[in-house]
């Protein structure tokens, strides 16, 4: 891969780009050949980009080695030994028996494995390998049960980097530092696209010394180094991006300055919207319609994130911001993902809104009750039809809807302000899809809408910088009064579940609901699951007989649904057993008791929203979680749930066990999403000064046009067409 054989020097400036690296297949690399490339597509390695970004997963410190001999009972160890041989066979349970007699020259140690048969074949006589684990001992015999292990092949250095591998491709791990090692020898200088005065403020090493480090660190702390500056540029990409697209949203937009305080004559919705609303905001409610009018009075359009725990009202904040739209003239739309949710709005818009009224020089009186329009996949051909030319003509001032609001046929008169509720559901191009409805008017004069975007799964502040770095954020941290906190019980016994029933026969017997929450609707035997259509007449038949249980799921039509619902709140149904379906959106203030069954099959998030639907009123409420749960990681999350109501604090929990993949499934991908950056592994300091890095280089720069290699690097790792609308001149 010298230049010579690669590409020109000129290609290059100042290094070799990323980008030429990515145009280079595999089997440039000396030893990979078509067989060992077809392994490696099989891991989405095609390239030699692909293969420099395998970092390793971990790090053996050979100079920690054990003797075989030295080692201690029930103590974990690391040992290099030779496979001296190899024993397969089946037990009477019918399982898989790998087992290895292995020597390091100090004394010999049995390693067994169960259901692992290819183990036989990855550790063939004479194979020298690493093997971690506890020892224990069998019929006298010192052994070694299920370890950890890593064929080191010739690599004698002090730390030897362990790759991610798997039993698919067939690739040892040694393979890919032989590889990775030659591919970087070839590359040569890499560009560095931080300059130097950069690389010294924030003391990072440079990218080529922390490419050869990450892959054949010297120590720990260059190691740690190298991570470090690879890190910062993978979230100075995704900052880029953000920044970007923000100044990509202001250069090309066309907004509406808002009277967020109507003249003489126009109806002061907002203020007879709360003035006739039975409770009074709370103080993160008003901060929240402050910060948003104080957006809608700009003439830049609005860009927010509003996250605000379950039950922290939303909604009403998200209605405010609507009707200024309204009571200057304009519409408003609020998509959700669901016809469930988009139902539960309209019903709850409606009410809230019954008593408003707007100019209308047409009406005796001149004005009409304010019009509220719900469009959902749903709505019949008739009712469709009159709807779109309600929307066309202005005399609909609010529409509610799912994904129908995207479809050509939608047009406004004059569309003012866009909400998205649950926006973790939408990508960015339905975002932009509403938004451009506000353009593409009937009389061809739009703008574009003010966007406000909720979710009720809160993201830490330094995640949402890095996901959501384009949008402005406001925090509802404050629940309405009234509220009664959920208290919160993991079941894990029979007893308690036993109490737990108990608990719900009680609460029907005072009046109140009750929802008992299933993972699947149908059974099945790869996951072993309760269903809910099972679950229901289980419970019909034994603990709960005698109580009206009914059953809500996603295959149901939308109005068996919004029956059963109704049902449901009119107490003709007591308890409702159901899937996911009700976990947003779905208010019963008379519901006060939640068992989630196999609650281990949840995340946090999505347990929080779900318990999110009892406890919204100032009856005591509870949630029960079933689980046997085995695994650290499932303990953890059930634990932190019994332990707080706080979804901002559970956010931290998930993104502590779950890492970034919690947030990266809320944003549409490019190429690469974050491989070695960590928000719960002391990475946020990067993430502010990735961000204060990227507003300096687009200040006078917001399209890269003078830095067309990091524009190239940018293109690369977001994707075209995202590329496209960020860089376009």
């Amino acid at each position: 891969m010298s230049p010579p054989q690669d590409a020109s020097p000129e290609d290059q400036p100042d290094g070799r780009m990323l980008t030429s690296l990515a145009e280079i297949p595999v089997q440039r690399v000396n030893k990979i050949g078509d067989k060992r490339a077809e392994a490696l597509a099989a891991v989405d390695i095609s390239n030699v980009l692909d293969l420099i970004t395998h970092y390793p997963r971990r790090y053996i410190d050979r100079t920690r080695q054990a003797d075989v001999a030295g080692m201690r009972m029930g103590e974990e160890s690391l040992v290099l030994a030779r496979v001296d041989a190899v024993r397969t066979r089946r037990t009477r349970q019918g399982r898989a028996l790998v087992e290895l007699d292995v020597d390091d020259g100090t004394g010999a140690l049995r390693v067994t494995f169960f259901n692992q048969a290819w183990r036989a074949r990855q550790l063939p006589v004479g194979t020298e390998a690493l093997f971690f684990g506890k020892l224990d001992s069998y019929r006298g015999k010192r052994q070694f049960t299920n370890p950890v292990v890593d064929l080191v092949g010739n690599r004698t250095g002090r730390i030897v980097p362990i790759y991610p591998t798997s039993e698919k491709s067939g690739i040892a791990g040694w393979e890919f530092g032989e590889w990775v090692e030659e591919a970087l020898r070839r590359a040569g200088t890499l560009f560095d696209p931080l300059s130097a005065r950069w690389r010294a403020e924030l003391e990072l090493m440079g990218r080529t010394e922390a490419f050869v480090a990450i892959h054949a660190p010297q120590s720990f702390p260059e190691q740690e180094r190298a991570r470090r500056r690879l890190a910062f540029d993978e979230l100075l990409r995704l900052q880029l991006e953000v920044v970007m697209r923000r100044h990509v949203l202001e250069r090309d937009s066309l907004g509406i300055r808002h009277a967020v305080v109507p003249s003489a004559g126009a109806p002061a919705l907002v203020d007879a919207f709360v003035g006739q609303l039975p409770f009074p905001l709370t103080d993160a409610q008003r901060r929240a319609v402050d910060e948003i009018s104080a957006d809608l009075a700009k003439a830049l359009p609005m860009h927010r994130l509003l996250q605000g725990d379950v039950g922290s009202g939303k909604t009403v904040v998200a209605l405010s911001a609507l009707l200024v739209a309204v009571q200057g003239g304009h519409q408003g739309a609020l998509m959700a993902p669901t016809e469930v949710l988009a139902e539960q709005h309209y019903l709850g818009v409606r009410e809230l809104l019954a008593n408003l009224v707007v100019p209308d020089p047409e009406r005796l009186g001149g004005s009409r009750p304010l019009a509220v329009a719900l469009l959902t996949n749903r709505t019949p051909a008739g009712e469709r039809a009159k709807l779109h030319q309600g929307l066309r003509s202005g005399s609909i001032d609010l529409v509610v809807g799912t994904h129908a609001l995207l479809t050509d046929e939608v047009r406004f008169s004059s569309l003012g302000v866009v909400v998205i509720d649950e926006q973790h559901r939408f990508g960015v191009e339905q975002r932009n899809t509403l938004r451009a409805k506000g353009r593409d008017t009937s009389d061809g004069g739009g703008a574009d809408p003010d966007l406000l975007v909720m979710t009720a799964t809160p993201i830490p502040r330094t995640a949402a910088m890095v996901f959501f770095g384009d949008l402005d954020v406001t925090e509802l941290d404050e629940l309405p009064a009234g509220r009664s906190p959920v208290r919160t019980e993991w079941a894990r016994t029979e007893e308690a579940e036993k109490a737990a029933w108990s608990r719900v026969r009680a609460e029907v017997a005072a009046g109140h609901r009750v929802y008992v929450v299933c993972p699947l609707v149908d059974g099945s035997e790869r996951i072993q699951a309760k269903s809910a259509t099972e679950e229901r007449t289980r419970l019909e038949a034994s603990v709960l007989s005698g109580l009206r249980i009914g059953l809500l799921h996603g295959q149901l039509k939308a109005a068996d649904k919004e029956g059963v619902m109704e049902s449901f709140r009119r107490g003709d149904i007591e308890v409702l057993v159901a899937t996911t379906v009700i976990e947003v959106g779905v208010d019963v203030p008379e519901a006060t008791v939640m068992v989630v069954e196999d609650a281990d099959r949840f995340g946090i998030a999505q347990l929080h929203q779900l318990r999110g639907r009892v406890g919204r009123s100032d009856r005591p409420s509870w949630c029960y979680l079933f689980s046997a749960a085995s695994t650290p990681d499932a303990q953890m999350r059930l634990e932190a749930l019994e332990r707080s109501n706080d979804g901002f604090e559970l956010a931290e929990v998930d993104l502590e066990l779950r890492g970034e993949g919690a947030i990266l499934g809320t944003r549409q991908k490019g190429r690469s999403d974050l491989k070695l950056a960590s928000l719960r592994r002391g990475d946020r300091p990067l993430v502010e000064a990735a961000r204060r890095v990227a507003e300096s280089l687009l200040a006078e720069d917001p399209s890269l046009e003078a830095a067309p290699h990091l524009a190239d690097e940018v293109r690369l790792f977001v994707g075209e067409a995202e590329a496209a609308f960020l860089l376009k001149s």
